[in-house]
């Protein structure tokens, strides 16, 4: 009884509005009508109703608790006891599990410990038989006659009778509709129809699953069709605790875009709640089946990376949103290489809106070349980069050009470089190993790597930032190189405030303090400084600017690709990285989370599962579409593009367009 009478008590806190005798009547006209239950009529008027009668319920649950006293309940609310009564005894209002709950806590909700009248006493008769109804549900005279004979328990007799009806069920839905061999044939639309209104109640019963499943992976075209409104308006509305198997999982996301929107929601917000490692992030990403089914069905995947772009436009610099799209990614083309060739949708579908010349080298891993080749591979990215950046700051220099107007009729400009990030953004690899390469190469110029992590954590150039963060990163490049070759140790502190400074958190730059801190988390792993010395600058910097969760962050990542053989894999690179997150361990150990040292700038920034899913939806109603399989998904016009990869430097490589 504790489960049942929590909702109670936390219902108590807050005050509902009263029920009308306006809204009694209309149920209790509801529940008189559902009586006859043998009724096809009847089935599908409860299925329609059964979403308003669970808000009616816990409108009724807050007026009992709102009320001092069983017979004032009664009092105000005259009809109530018929209503509860009818409906307890209606088997297509109780096998859910939602309505069947509201209805047993607005039963112990009436029920008097200590009666103070006849009416009370008489309502507490009344509530025993039906709480002995809703928890045995033999009251039925053949069915008693059945078990007895039998020997079959209450319990196990109505699941047998369930588990019966879903059988028949599932044969009629299989004699009627088409063989997948026979794709040109209509399933006779009839029989699912009412099938699914039949089951709109069972939802959330495990036992209904073998027919939910059934109705969600019928062969041909006709899915939204033959299924009946309130069946797809449920599916998007219920919990689904039904075991449904793979199949049936991606066939509801693909038929339901607020499920798929949830789904995607849910990971971010597994990301953005629990803060999980790369690795623990991966797995739990490759168990929800959501990057296999966007492998198989092009235009999901384009909804959720739709989904993505309106997140990462919140929070451009929150560090667990970009985490959770570069692994989703990288489990997406790891299922999408086990399709290939066998898929039929190009690499190009996949990525519509991203320049052909671009999409292959960023989509290639560092382990698929040579290491000779990393750095060569970096320049030719970064010169691409910055042509097209250079080119949009220049066409919106003069924002009369007959060019920039033919390229915002074709939707590129700023839309294009913004595009171009986003696929970096996925594909973050190549800024790691920039980093690495910007500490290895000693004596070679690095100007063109910092460019391009300079372009990762500020994309934009609005009013010439790119420019300042660039002279930042040029700066903070600098002091740590000067670092790095001092022969004082311990370092003075004077030495190291110029980074701290930069470190601090500015306004107008919210990615600036992130770009300095990779840089240093770069340095502090590939240099030629001793594991100590190393240690001593990073712990100082970190500790002072109050980025120990940012900086856990670059680690974890760091490691995971290093982990994956994505990079150089020396003994003392392992080993400075575990001796750095052993250091940041120890130093949130000692600090107060709600301190200005544990400030975590690109964790949260604010956002919520509930401000990303407003986000979506306002997406969505700006893309016009409501369904991954609607021709008109944006992006599925543009599958192939004729820009030439002539310039692409030579080298191994998986992927084709």
């Amino acid at each position: 009884m504790t489960e049942l009478q929590q909702p109670l008590s936390q219902l108590q806190e807050t005050s509902g509005p009263l029920l009308d005798a306006q809204k009694m009547q209309f149920w209790m006209d509801k529940a008189v009508a559902w009586d006859q239950v043998g009724s096809a009529q009847t089935l599908k008027d409860i299925s329609r109703h059964l979403r308003g009668l669970t808000d009616f319920l816990q409108q009724v649950l807050t007026q009992i608790s709102n009320t001092g006293s069983t017979a004032e309940t009664m009092k105000e609310l005259p009809c109530l006891g018929q209503i509860l009564g009818r409906l307890c005894w209606n088997p297509y209002v109780t096998v859910g599990d939602t309505n069947r709950g509201l209805l047993l806590q607005c039963l112990l909700g009436l029920y008097s410990e200590n009666p103070s009248n006849a009416l009370e006493r008489k309502a507490n008769q009344w509530i025993r038989k039906v709480l002995c109804r809703l928890a045995t549900e033999d009251d039925d005279p053949a069915a008693q006659i059945l078990m007895k004979s039998t020997g079959v328990p209450p319990k196990e007799y109505h699941l047998r009778v369930l588990k019966k009806m879903v059988k028949q069920h599932q044969e009629n839905i299989e004699k009627t509709c088409c063989s997948k061999k026979s794709i040109d044939q209509r399933c006779s639309c009839d029989v699912i129809l009412t099938t699914s209104e039949v089951f709109v109640p069972l939802l959330d019963c495990p036992e209904a699953s073998p027919v939910i499943c059934s109705l969600l992976q019928r062969p041909g075209t006709s899915f939204t069709d033959a299924l009946s409104e309130d069946f797809l308006d449920a599916l998007n509305s219920t919990d689904l605790r039904l075991a449904v198997d793979e199949t049936a999982l991606v066939s509801v996301w693909y038929h339901s875009l607020p499920r798929l929107e949830e789904a995607v929601l849910d990971l971010l917000e597994f990301a953005t709640s629990t803060g999980s490692a790369p690795q623990n992030l991966e797995q739990h990403i490759s168990k929800t089946q959501l990057p296999k089914a966007c492998a198989h069905h092009c235009s999901m995947f384009l909804v959720v990376n739709d989904i993505f772009r309106s997140i990462l436009k919140q929070a451009e610099g929150n560090l667990a949103v970009h985490s959770v799209i570069q692994t989703f990614t990288r489990c997406f083309l790891k299922e999408l290489e086990e399709l290939q060739p066998r898929t039929a949708a190009s690499l190009k579908a996949f990525f519509p809106q991203s320049p052909t010349s671009l999409l292959v080298p960023l989509l290639t891993l560092p382990s698929e070349m040579p290491q000779e080749a990393w750095k060569n591979h970096l320049e030719w990215l970064t010169a691409s980069l910055q042509r097209l950046a250079e080119q949009e700051e220049e066409e919106e220099g003069d924002s009369q050009s007959s060019r920039l107007r033919e390229r915002k009729a074709c939707g590129e400009g700023h839309h294009n470089v913004f595009e171009t990030w986003f696929l970096l953004v996925q594909c973050s690899h190549w800024v790691q190993v920039a980093g690495e390469l910007l500490v290895t190469s000693e004596a070679e110029p690095c100007s063109n790597l910092l460019w391009l992590m300079t372009f990762y954590y500020h994309p934009t150039n609005r009013w010439h930032c790119r420019a300042a963060l660039l002279e930042e990163a040029k700066e903070a490049w600098r002091h740590l190189r000067t670092l790095s070759s001092a022969s004082v140790r311990p370092l003075p502190t004077d030495h190291l405030q110029p980074l701290i400074t930069l470190l601090s958190l500015k306004p107008q730059r919210p990615s600036a303090p992130l770009l300095t801190l990779s840089l240093m988390v770069y340095c502090a792993i590939f240099c030629q400084l001793p594991h100590s010395q190393s240690v001593e600058i990073f712990q100082t910097v970190v500790h002072a600017a109050g980025l120990l969760h940012e900086a856990a962050c670059v680690l974890n990542s760091l490691q995971h690709r290093l982990n994956e053989g994505s990079c150089s894999s020396r003994d003392t690179v392992h080993v400075r990285i575990k001796k750095l997150q052993s250091t940041v361990t120890h130093m949130q150990a000692g600090v107060n989370p709600h301190t200005p040292h544990n400030r975590r700038m690109g964790s949260g920034d604010g956002l919520s599962k509930e401000s990303w899913k407003r986000s979506a939806q306002e997406k969505k109603r700006q893309l016009g579409a409501s369904e991954p399989g609607s021709s008109n998904r944006r992006g599925l016009a543009c599958l192939v593009s004729t820009r030439s990869q002539a310039n692409f430097p030579a080298c191994h490589h998986k992927w084709t367009i």
